[in-house]
């Protein structure tokens, strides 16, 4: 599917196909907030060793199906594979940007098309 993406979250897509988590978390703020499962990774450092930690559990692979976006917040829905218990799901990644830098992300359960 061929998506119009801002340049931020093509480079997030492309840092977790490669499972970059340096790329990865270049993607956002100093102080960013992620927030997934309930849990919340504040700062570059955090976010991080959550994606490393995500990578070499479950080699998750994002297949993106949707991109919206609105003035301050953007979300991608991506259909995410890998070794986990429910693989495959649509989740929906809620993200704040500023000066090309993910400020805030949150995932959430998907709703599959």
């Amino acid at each position: 599917m061929d998506l119009k993406l801002p340049k931020v979250v093509s480079d997030l897509l492309t840092a977790q196909k490669n499972y970059d988590s340096d790329a990865y978390a270049d993607c956002f703020s100093e102080t960013a907030l992620v927030i997934d499962e309930g849990n919340e990774y504040k700062g570059k450092k955090a976010i991080k060793d959550w994606i490393e930690d995500a990578n070499q559990q479950f080699k998750t692979t994002m297949e993106p199906t949707k991109y919206s976006e609105t003035n301050s917040t953007a979300i991608l829905t991506a259909v995410i594979s890998g070794n986990f218990a429910g693989s495959p799901i649509a989740l929906d990644y809620h993200m704040e940007t500023k000066d090309n830098k993910i400020t805030r992300l949150e995932i959430t359960l998907g709703s599959a098309e």
